[in-house]
Parts: structure tokens; C-alpha cells; sequence
């Protein structure tokens, strides 16, 4: 150890880069109650909007009477479809290609459908205004089954022409969206019908919905005198919404600023264009005034984007050993009333084809068919990738009755299957880049973790135990392996609405040594304004407590594709660290003239440039920060700024290990998450506690999703679970603790190493805690249960298998 060591211990700690646990700087506003969200926002002469709301899952609208509400003293308008269609804007385009009402055209196709729009000068007198518009409706056929949607004659969509195609090829029935394939379909049916062993399976991933904390809400407000319309919102893409903004409402991109302030929470529900943001731009328009919109949260949970909803048909074939040799996939996807997915154009169906998991499966095939029903559009990431949490619980609950189906035990089935360390980059037989991984230590890690072999044999212990009456519960082992597909994403494979996924950074270096960067994403709880600046310390050797970061204005940040799909990390935290480092080939130069040295002759020191071989010959940043704009240096340009755009080359693939140890009491239904053990592998950590925090929500999230959370509809498209009384939310009672572990395999082409974690934990947890039910009942015969696992259904499960008394 030579004598700088402690001196450069001291001052990479004083930088808190990569690898420091650093307290989120969030915090404080957020726990003093200093947040600035949409509903804070207040505006001189502000309005107030409202939906009237069909109750009705699919009706006529025969007439709609507004006379009543106009009368009601601090009315405004009343806008109904007639009023926007001389507009054009009675329909809007979706990020899926497809189109949807703003306001009900001639009937409606949902129940919460947005029928009519109410402008008062208070919020309570909007309110009662709602409930005195009169609509007339002629109750139709309601379909919520997808399935029978494809064999109905009731036609849906009549906007629609009989047989035209849709935006992603030929539809082969009216309520037909699309039909998207990957893979080699003719291969894998000749593999699976020559197989030694095939396991068969339907499987249900339900709707569920991500409900955030804060709904959906925007204020918009246009100056007549300058022509310039703001928008605040709760928007995951503020550049996107700017861009639709102006193709829809005809004003000039740069006279449109979109602003997000803080956002409680996205989790994909907030990265679509609802009807409120369109209604609001309408109605200050006219009015002149800024008009806020803030829905409920019953309309939160019954009109806005759900996620879910996959009906997913499976074969896997192997071998008597167990080596799979292929797998076979064909789903049906309910998409609502409109195909309001927010997915890459290319995609129709997300990422579904990383349905391959962890595996290393010679030949797959997917297919996936898209339908209209009488249900709420969307299909949101509900905290995953495009469909990736589908695509991961599909795979780990077909190697479980693969597991069944060969007599083995499904850790070793597992493992027997995993794809190599030094098999990547792997491609995958639906056309993925794998980038790295090592998923045997890491899975060998989990299972030492839990002692698996003596989990096993207290589960045997207690299955004995049960047989002779000494208890009423039973043991279950959830085990999972996913890799996820994060990072979206390179502009030759992804793009919304034609708009290439890259994403951007900025940075201004201060004179005195500070600096600001500000970036095209957009912070929904993830802590942002904590991890980008400790990329930037690492990178420009300034103290992260030194550097601001800022996100969400469309009139300073430069122009990016948001934050979902955990793309923020992958792609905006790769931009930030591009940026960065132009900074310091920038710093460089200024810091040999500096010293008087080549350029070459100079070397980067944690917060300083030295002179190699010399290392007490020194410029700290602070003194090179303070020279680009106090001195002339030849050459080079005053100041010290830098602008990134990055394009990532792949996507990047985050994985993880999870086991779950539940108690099911048979004779309640009632669950006991004794152990939940998470290892996590997301390529470089930025910061350790961030992620756990996110490891531990994420978590939490799967936890609802699997046991309990799910938007269910009756036989008339009534939603029985549009409350928070009925749609499950864990609170710290229900919530277990969990157990979180890692292993660390960088990303060989991102430029710090990282891959994303932030959806990882609702992508892995969900399978987890839905195996553990099904290995709990396995032992009498249970196959396969559809989610949710709540009490009643677990119970139901128990007593079909006989287990009751």
C-alpha cells in the first residue's frame, strides 16, 4: 500500500459514486410534506373538469341532455363528442396504432367510459353537474370473455371496417386486433410431437391494475396572448405527450411545454394519453382559463390503462432426463375496447418472447392474438417490460408442470436447463441477444441460502404430519428463475408511435464546481435525483452532493422517451455517463494546459487530473471547473457543458433467484409467508440501498399481484373490484419481510455496467409466490390454479382436492 492510499479512500468516499449507499436526497421534501404534485398546482381563475361516466359495459347513446348541468350556477361548458369532432378530436390515436374516444361516439364500450365532459369554477359544482347531464343509452351484448368475443356475432368496434386490417396485419374477425408470431412454428410442433415427454398447460395471468398512489391528473393552460400551452401532468413520457399534444390540438411543438412535477408513483399506468389530458387542452382553449383535471380513484381503477390479461396456452418438451428441447406458446391477449397497449411499434405484444426465461431451449414458438371486449383498454407494464412479467410467469409455471409431468424435482430441472456463463451472449430462440449472466451461481447461492434439502424434508415431515391429523397446515417452496429483458431500447428495434427509444442527458459544469444535469426521464419513486448523481461523481469526480439533477420539463431537459419499462438506468443512466465522460476529455485538455503538460501526459484521479508519474502535480475538478470559464485557454471553447444522446446497441438482461417459503392452513385458505429469500443480479450497483428499496416495493407489488389484486368483471361488465375495499393493496400487516441477496455480472455493453432492478422484483415475485401455493398442494394433486391466490380460492383448491375434514 503506497501513501495516497488513504488519501484517495477519503476522497472517493467524500464522492458517494457507484457502490455508495447514499440516503435518497428525495426524502426530505417528500416526508416534510414539501412534494409539488398536480394537485397542488393552483392558477389564478383555474376550472375544474369532470366525467360524466357510462354505468353501462356496452350501449347505444341515444341522446345526452346538458341543459339541466349548464343551468347549475359555476358551469362552465359541457363537452360531448359532437363538440369535438369539429375538431378532429372526438378520437384520438393510441400508442398501439389503433384509436380510441375521447368522449363516447354513438355508444359505449366500456363501463367508467368518458361520455361527457363538465367545466365548473369549482370542483364540487363540477361534481354535481355530472350527475345532472342526461344520457339516454340502449343496452347491447356485453362480452368480457375474449374467447367468446372471437366467436361472437356481436361486432364491438363498428368504427372499424368488416375485414380492413389492422395496424399490425390482417384481422380474422371483427373483435380480431392482431395475430403477432415469433419463432419457428413448424420446427417446434415437429419437436414437441417427437418428444419423450410433454407438458400441456393453460394458464391465466389475470387483470390487475398498477394503482398508484396518486391518480391520474393534469392542469392545462394556454396564454391566448403568446400562444404557448402548458401542461402539467402525471406523465411518465413528458416529451411523448408534447409530441401528441401538438399532433392532435394542431399548435406548434415548440409552443407546447409539458411539465411533470413529482408523481406518486407510475408503474406504467401514467405513460399512456387518457381523454382528461385531451378534455383539459380543449376546454382552456376556449375558455381562456387553466382547467385542472383529477380523477378519483374508483375511475383511477375502473377507466385507466390495466395490465394483465393473457390467456397463455403452453407445450414444453424434453427429454426422459429432462433437458427441454422445445416450447410451444399461443396466447389470447384481452386488450379492452381499445388497443391502447403502450408498446414499441414493432411489438404488439410487448416482449413476450423472452418467454424463454432462463433456459437454454433449442427451438420455441410464440403467438399471440390480440381482442377487443367490453372491458377497459390499456395493458400497461404494470412495473415490468412490455409484457415480461407475463412472459416470465408463463415459463417458471411450465417448468413446474414439467417438473410434475417428468417426476422431478424442479430445482434441478431448473438447473439442468439454465443457459451457460460462457454460452453468452446467447441468442435465444425468439431472437434475443442475452448479454450476461451466470445463473448457476447465482441459483446455487439461493438454494445454500434457504437450505433447500432441509426445506424439503420438513415439507415431507409435514405432508406425513397432515396425513395423520397432527396439523391442518401444509408447506410450500416457490421457486423461481427469470431473466428479464429491460433497457428499451435500441431505435433499430423499438420505437412509440415512430418516436426511436434513445434517451439524453445534459450537463452544465458551474464555475465554482458545481454542476446540473438534466435528463429526458422522469422520477416516480425510483430516486433519480440520488443514483444519476452519483453516476456523475464517478464519471467528473464532483461530489454527487453537488450536482442537481432535473427531469420533467419539456422546455429545459432535452427531448427523451420517460421512465417505464426500467429503461431509466439502461438507457438514460448510460446517456448521463456519455455525458459525463465528454466532460472529462473536455477537463482534460483544460487541465494540462493547466499543468503544462500533453494532454496525454495527464491521467484522471477520482476527483482530479495528475500528471503520470507525478501524481502531487494536480487540477482538481473545482480548479479546472473555475479556469474553463475564468481563463483563456487555446484551443479551447469557454465553459464546460455536455449534451448525450445515447442509442443503446441491445437491451440488457437483469435476472434473479427467488424462493418463497409459505403455510397454507387448508381448512381457511389463510397464507403465512415464513421466508422470502431475493437475489438479484443488475449488472453494476449503483446504489445498494436503492435497490433494496426498490427490491422490497417491487416485492411487495408481486405479493398483491399474486395473492389477492385483480379489476374482475360480472356477466354484464360490471366492475366488482373498483375500490379499495375490494382491490387488495398490502399494508405492513400482510406484507412479509424479505431477504435480498446478489450477485453482480455487468453488462458488457452498457458503459458503467448496469442493467436495471427497479421492475426485476415484480417480474420474479409474482412466480414465486404462485408456485409456492401450487407446491403446497401439489403433494394431493393440484396442477395448475389460476391467480389470484386469495383466501377463498386457496380454500376452494383445498376442498376440490378433498382435504377439507
Amino acid at each position: 500500500m503506497n501513501d495516497l492510499t488513504p488519501d484517495r479512500d477519503d476522497r472517493t468516499a467524500k464522492l458517494k459514486g457507484i457502490g455508495c449507499a447514499r440516503k435518497r436526497v428525495e426524502d426530505a421534501r417528500f416526508t416534510q410534506g414539501k412534494g409539488n404534485y398536480v394537485d397542488d398546482i393552483k392558477m389564478p381563475g383555474m376550472l375544474f373538469g369532470d366525467f360524466v361516466r357510462s354505468p353501462y359495459a356496452h350501449a347505444r347513446v341515444k341522446s345526452i341532455d346538458t341543459s339541466a348541468a349548464m343551468a347549475l350556477d359555476g358551469v362552465v361548458a359541457v363537452l360531448t363528442a359532437k363538440d369535438l369532432e369539429p375538431l378532429g378530436l372526438h378520437w384520438m390515436p393510441t400508442l398501439a396504432g389503433d384509436k380510441q374516444m375521447v368522449l363516447a361516439d354513438g355508444k359505449v364500450l366500456f363501463q367508467g367510459q368518458e361520455v361527457a365532459f363538465v367545466v365548473a369554477r369549482d370542483r364540487y359544482v363540477a361534481a354535481d353537474a355530472v350527475e345532472l347531464v342526461d344520457v339516454e343509452y340502449e343496452e347491447l351484448p356485453v362480452i368480457t370473455d375474449p374467447f367468446e368475443a372471437l366467436n361472437s356475432d356481436t361486432v364491438l368496434r363498428e368504427d372499424l371496417a368488416p375485414g380492413a386490417d389492422g395496424a399490425h396485419g390482417p384481422r380474422r374477425h371483427p373483435n380480431h386486433i392482431f395475430l403477432w408470431e415469433q419463432g419457428d412454428k413448424s420446427t417446434t410442433e415437429e419437436v414437441i410431437a417427437s418428444a419423450d415427454v410433454v407438458a400441456e398447460e393453460m394458464i391465466y395471468y389475470h387483470r390487475t391494475h398498477p394503482c398508484p398512489l396518486e391518480t391520474c391528473g393534469c392542469v392545462a393552460s394556454m396564454d391566448k396572448v403568446n400562444g404557448k400551452l402548458t401542461l402539467y401532468g402525471t406523465f411518465q413520457a413528458p416529451h411523448v405527450v408534447r409530441t401528441v399534444a401538438s399532433l392532435l390540438s394542431g399548435i406548434d411543438e415548440h409552443n407546447i411545454r409539458v411539465v411533470s412535477p413529482d408523481i406518486g408513483g407510475g408503474f406504467g399506468n401514467k405513460v399512456g394519453v387518457y381523454p382528461g389530458y385531451v378534455c383539459s387542452i380543449v376546454a382552456t382553449i376556449v375558455t381562456g382559463l387553466p382547467v385542472k383535471w383529477v380523477e378519483d380513484r374508483m375511475e383511477n381503477l375502473m377507466a385507466t390503462a390495466f395490465a394483465r390479461d393473457y390467456w397463455m396456452k403452453g407445450k414444453i418438451a424434453a427429454t426422459k432426463e429432462g433437458k427441454i428441447t422445445g416450447l410451444w406458446c399461443h396466447v389470447t391477449a384481452d386488450h379492452g375496447a381499445f388497443d391502447a397497449c403502450a408498446d414499441p411499434t414493432k411489438f404488439p405484444a410487448g416482449f413476450f418472447h423472452i418467454c424463454t426465461g432462463s433456459y437454454d431451449i433449442p427451438v420455441a414458438y410464440v403467438g399471440v392474438d390480440g381482442v377487443y371486449t367490453n372491458k377497459a383498454p390499456g395493458g400497461v407494464a404494470y412495473r415490468c417490460s412490455f409484457r415480461v412479467t407475463e412472459a416470465a410467469y408463463f415459463i417458471e409455471r411450465m417448468i413446474e408442470i414439467l417438473a410434475i409431468e417428468l417426476g422431478m424435482d424442479a430445482a434441478e430441472l431448473r438447473r439442468i436447463n439454465f443457459i451457460r456463463a460462457d454460452q453468452f451472449p446467447y441468442h435465444s430462440a425468439l431472437g434475443w441477444e442475452y448479454d450476461s449472466g451466470d445463473y448457476h451461481t447465482a441459483w446455487d447461492k439461493a438454494l445454500e441460502a434457504v437450505d433447500y434439502a432441509g426445506l424439503r424434508a420438513e415439507q415431507a415431515e409435514r405432508i406425513e404430519a397432515f396425513k395423520r391429523g397432527e396439523t391442518r397446515k401444509l408447506i410450500g417452496i416457490g421457486l423461481t428463475h427469470f431473466t428479464e429483458i429491460v433497457g428499451a431500447g435500441p431505435v433499430k428495434n423499438c420505437d412509440i408511435l415512430g418516436m426511436g427509444m434513445f434517451d439524453s442527458c445534459e450537463i452544465r459544469i458551474h464555475p465554482t464546481g458545481s454542476a446540473i444535469a438534466r435528463l429526458g426521464t422522469i422520477s416516480q419513486g425510483q430516486g433519480h435525483a440520488t443514483t444519476f448523481a452519483q453516476i456523475l461523481a464517478t464519471e467528473i469526480g464532483i461530489p454527487a452532493d453537488k450536482i442537481t439533477v432535473e427531469e420533467g420539463d419539456t422546455d429545459t431537459a432535452p427531448y427523451g422517451l420517460g421512465t417505464y419499462g426500467s429503461r431509466s438506468t439502461p438507457v438514460a443512466g448510460a446517456a448521463t455517463a456519455l455525458a459525463g465522460r465528454k466532460i472529462r476529455a473536455k477537463a482534460q485538455m483544460i487541465a494540462a494546459y493547466l499543468l503544462e503538460v500533453h494532454d496525454d501526459d495527464v491521467e484522471f484521479d477520482i476527483d482530479r487530473f495528475a500528471v503520470k508519474g507525478a501524481p502531487e502535480r494536480f487540477k482538481t475538478m473545482a480548479e479546472i471547473a473555475y479556469a474553463a470559464y475564468h481563463q483563456a485557454i487555446p484551443g479551447v471553447e469557454p465553459g464546460l457543458e455536455a449534451v448525450s444522446y445515447y442509442d443503446p446497441p441491445n437491451m440488457t438482461y437483469p435476472f434473479g433467484a427467488y424462493i418463497c417459503v409459505m403455510e397454507i392452513d387448508v381448512d381457511t385458505g389463510e397464507t403465512q409467508i415464513r421466508q422470502f429469500y431475493a437475489l438479484d443480479d443488475c449488472g453494476t450497483r449503483i446504489n445498494p440501498m436503492v435497490i433494496e428499496g426498490q427490491v422490497h416495493g417491487g416485492l411487495t407489488e408481486a405479493l398483491a399481484i399474486a395473492m389477492g389484486q385483480e379489476i374482475a368483471y360480472d356477466e354484464m361488465g360490471n366492475v366488482k373490484t373498483g375500490t379499495l375495499m375490494d382491490f387488495f393493496i398490502p399494508t405492513a400487516w400482510e406484507t412479509p419481510h424479505y431477504t435480498t441477496d446478489h450477485t453482480e455480472t455487468p453488462s458488457p455493453h452498457h458503459p458503467i455496467g448496469a442493467k436495471g432492478v427497479g421492475e426485476s422484483p415484480n417480474v420474479g415475485g409474482v412466480p414465486a409466490f404462485s408456485n409456492a401455493v401450487h407446491d403446497a398442494l401439489r403433494p394431493f394433486g393440484l396442477r395448475q390454479s389460476h391467480m389470484p391466490h386469495d383466501h377463498w380460492r386457496i380454500w376452494r383448491a383445498a376442498h376440490d382436492l378433498g382435504l377439507h375434514g
